[in-house]
């Protein structure tokens, strides 16, 4: 199986329009992400190398994926993305790195369950939260996907025709955006005129389990990280 970080992810860690036009992300050797919004000027070794704190590993060793993972967690931080907005659209993502064994550890472990559940690979994804209830043709029609909530905010349905529907998919998760697409809602819609497959359709309640869990995950990150600028 090839490493995660060579594996192409459905999910991408950040929006189009926040991380210049792709590639590899230069990586800080201390202090804080590059001018923009908040005025401050990366830090940069000449040397352009970067210190690590030890990996998880019994040889306090780390790798490629260790250091993978803790920029994905980085770059999953709903504050990083709100800190350095500017920024991000008109250069690539730096990652900030720390000095705290405890914290590289600990956006490690967070990084590596979203790459999981980003791969569709996540043993989350075998505990589905919707339903797809009702017998059909289960066509895309035109004019769907639809999403009406139970109540205000709460989850709901998303009708992909005017009979079918998924049930219980969380308001948040139908609103939730990666690239500058609505993730659940784009998906159907490409797929408009088409006959969803039962692989389809067990495809699309675990993207529905994926999101959650993101967004959970990204919540989580927040929390973990204690201040900013990185420390």
């Amino acid at each position: 199986m090839a490493p995660a970080s060579r594996r192409c992810s459905p999910l991408p860690p950040l929006p189009q329009g926040e991380g210049g036009q792709g590639g590899e992300a230069p990586l800080d050797g201390q202090g804080d992400l590059g001018s923009g919004a908040t005025g401050e000027t990366p830090v940069v070794p000449p040397s352009s190398t970067f210190h690590v704190p030890p990996s998880t590993s019994p040889s306090g060793t780390f790798g490629p994926e260790d250091v993978f993972y803790y920029a994905y967690a980085v770059f999953h931080s709903p504050t990083y993305r709100q800190r350095y907005a500017e920024f991000l659209k008109i250069d690539f993502p730096r990652v900030p790195m720390t000095a705290s064994l405890q914290l590289f550890r600990k956006l490690c472990i967070l990084g590596e369950e979203l790459v999981a559940l980003h791969l569709l690979e996540s043993p989350y994804l075998s505990q589905l939260i919707t339903r797809y209830p009702v017998v059909g043709d289960n066509i895309v029609e035109k004019g769907f996907p639809k999403f009406v909530a139970y109540e205000e905010g709460g989850p709901g349905y998303v009708y992909i025709n005017k009979a079918q529907y998924f049930e219980g998919v969380p308001k948040e998760v139908w609103d939730f955006h990666v690239g500058g697409y609505q993730v659940c809602e784009k998906w159907l819609k490409d797929r408009r005129g088409r006959q969803l497959s039962f692989d389809d359709l067990m495809h699309y309640q675990k993207v529905v389990v994926a999101l959650k869990e993101t967004i959970r995950l990204m919540a989580e990150i927040d929390r973990a990280i204690p201040g900013w600028p990185i420390g």
